[in-house]
């Protein structure tokens, strides 16, 4: 009988995969020995693997490319990394290795790129997309950045105020862009996005408050969706009506040529995950192209901003299985040593699945289990896969010890679970490890941060004896003078 679990992988999916391979009964993940991993740095343990990154850039390049070349498609193509999928200066390092460009969402977003201007990583070629609301600190540190001269700062309006907001700022010619707000799918509780300028507002917006100051150039017309690119009658809708508006404005102002599709592609969650990027990237082509055609319009520059698509399949976290529990006769409860709302928030907050494998004991008999993290929360807990309503593991054992590994989990987070702050329960954040190569091909590790010590946590709590607030509400004790209570 073929009760292994690799027999249960090899009769399901198309297994070896391209970055999964088998030797022995260990897992390999783009041939990194992820057992020697554990084995130098213990569980559990964060990674990221830099080349991938730069790998899935250059996919997309290639694949607007070869479209662009079968279309006969006029305009260019530009590559955007959406910096909130992660910050971390090894990401971004890793990202501009490829001459892309950057869009922001926050205050901070414009301290890094002045950080990485000021090391030569960013130079004044680089598109800076300025998404995300837009109040006087961001405001500020936006004009900053065109006054030191780089003009190829797009601050992307999302509200009628803002567009004041820059005005007052900034005193000399600059780009703008103008953010549609998209159609939600109908499961969403709203029916407009709370983001950008609605669809029958753009056009008036342009004429009577944009077109009659001469200080601002509209260059770009933004259009996002939250659920990413997909192949629905949904999205090709909202795509349609953003090429008619970007047609109409189009004729009334020349200066506008880019057209920026947000909304990232998915990545693989699933041995099982099938996605024809290619064919979207041509299919989306050939709308606008076809729209254009037909009201003598010239084809924009394509924008595109991918963040998870850009860092998401670079990363895995480990964890081990500390012990099992059996709650009754249908449940078994694989616990691991860490938690998910900690290390891989979304799996509790909207449910995400990542792709999830053992990463030794492929020879040993499988069974279905839950898997429980260690807070005394009952959220706590991972029990499907996006290809199966259960999970199924090979058979614990004290004597032989189970990693498993959860992949493609680079994006979003390290952000969302507050790396380096408090966790849930106060269960330290893992250790983490950055994983390349050297010139040679050769593979090359480093331990970016150690896992959080628990004086760290006293401190972050304030149990180290140092008042954070002393002195910053002194103005209380003196606003009280005279008042009767």
């Amino acid at each position: 009988m073929k009760t292994r679990y690799i027999d249960l992988i090899d009769q399901t999916f198309d297994f070896p995969q391209q970055e999964f391979k088998l030797k022995g009964d260990k897992l390999f993940f783009h041939n990194i020995d992820l057992m020697q991993l554990i084995g130098e740095y213990g569980s559990p343990l964060k990674f990221c693997y830099l080349p991938q990154i730069s790998s899935n850039i250059n996919k997309a390049r290639r694949w607007f490319a070869r479209a662009m070349d079968r279309l006969n498609y006029q305009g260019t193509y530009n590559y955007c990394y959406c910096t909130k999928s992660s910050h971390f200066s090894y990401v971004l390092n890793e990202v501009l290795r490829n001459k892309v460009h950057l869009e922001t969402s926050s205050p901070f977003d414009i301290n890094i790129v002045e950080n990485l201007k000021a090391k030569g990583k960013i130079d004044d070629d680089n598109y800076i997309i300025c998404n995300g609301l837009k109040e006087q600190e961001y405001v500020k540190n936006i004009a900053r950045l065109i006054r030191e001269g780089h003009s190829n700062t797009i601050p992307v309006i999302d509200s009628f105020e803002e567009l004041d907001l820059l005005d007052r700022a900034i005193d000399q010619p600059m780009n703008l862009g103008l953010r549609i707000a998209s159609e939600e799918v109908p499961e969403v509780d709203f029916y407009t996005s709370r983001l950008g300028i609605g669809h029958g507002d753009i056009i008036p917006f342009f004429r009577q408050m944009v077109k009659p100051d001469k200080k601002f150039k509209l260059r770009m017309l933004h259009f996002f969706i939250n659920t990413g690119i997909r192949d629905s009658a949904y999205y090709w809708n909202e795509l349609t009506k953003c090429v008619d508006i970007y047609i109409a404005l189009r004729k009334e102002c020349p200066e506008l040529d880019s057209l920026n599709i947000g909304g990232g592609f998915p990545i693989k969650d699933s041995l099982a995950f099938d996605y024809d990027y290619e064919g979207i990237v041509e299919e989306i082509l050939t709308r606008i192209k076809s729209g254009c055609d037909n009201e003598n319009v010239p084809e924009p520059h394509i924008f595109t901003e991918f963040g998870s698509f850009t860092v998401g399949e670079s990363s895995g976290i480990i964890y081990s299985i500390l012990r099992q529990k059996q709650q009754n006769d249908k449940e078994k409860w694989y616990m691991i040593n860490s938690s998910f709302i900690t290390t891989l928030p979304d799996t509790w907050a909207i449910r995400k699945r990542f792709l999830m494998l053992p990463i030794n004991n492929w020879h040993e008999e499988y069974e279905k289990v839950l898997l429980g993290g260690i807070t005394c929360d009952s959220d706590d807990y991972y029990n499907c896969e996006q290809h199966n309503n259960a999970i199924y593991l090979p058979k614990f054992a004290r004597s032989k010890p189970l990693h498993i590994g959860f992949f493609n989990t680079g994006a979003y987070q390290d952000a969302i679970g507050g790396y380096g702050g408090i966790q849930h329960c106060l269960i330290p954040k893992p250790k983490k490890v950055i994983i390349d190569r050297d010139d040679d091909g050769q593979l090359t590790t480093r331990l970016f941060s150690n896992q959080q010590h628990y004086k760290e946590v006293l401190g972050l709590l304030g149990y180290n004896g140092r008042d954070v607030t002393n002195g910053q509400h002194q103005f209380i004790n003196h606003s009280l003078s005279g008042i009767s209570l």
